[in-house]
């Protein structure tokens, strides 16, 4: 390589579904503002990314939910995680929060694609094996039920007459 020259490696193409768009960009900016540095990744792709319909590529596309198996240097080890929502990350070691540089190097990925990514310093690369929808029957543990009334925390019925 001539001096003064650098290698640039191509990105692959990535995309986010219209209905996690509003969230991440909120959740982006709010912790780049807070000094999150990992969020600064995340700014940066929410910015490239093409905006899909939810459907499209419903089972090939790295959102919020998906399963993912990917292998980092170049054929380390295969690890299959989910990509989850920061608060979610603490229900299980197999949850990766898309607020993390690896999280967010997931994130509007396709099977097959290879990305760049900075972890402790040093350049990584990750390449996407699988993407797997979450299943319809998982629920995160901890959270209210939809069909759960605000303000009453138990079954009691209050007090009855005797």
């Amino acid at each position: 390589m001539a001096q003064g020259k650098v290698a640039v490696l191509p990105l692959p193409k990535v995309a986010l579904t219209a209905s996690d768009y509003p969230r991440l960009d909120h959740l982006a900016r709010a912790a780049w503002n807070r000094g999150n540095m990992d969020a600064l990744l995340l700014v940066g792709e929410i910015n490239r990314a093409e905006i899909v319909p939810d459907d499209m590529d419903a089972d090939t596309l790295v959102r919020i939910g998906s399963w993912v198996t990917y292998r980092t240097n170049w054929g380390a080890s295969r690890r299959t995680v989910q990509l989850v929502w920061p608060e979610d990350e603490c229900f299980g070691s197999d949850r990766i929060s898309v607020l993390s540089s690896l999280g967010a190097t997931l994130l509007g990925l396709r099977g097959g694609d290879k990305m760049p990514f900075f972890i402790g310093g040093s350049l990584d690369f990750v390449l996407l094996e699988k993407v797997e929808r979450s299943r319809s029957n998982v629920v995160s543990p901890f959270r209210r039920p939809a069909s759960a009334k605000p303000g009453r925390s138990d079954d009691d019925p209050g007090p009855t007459a005797a």
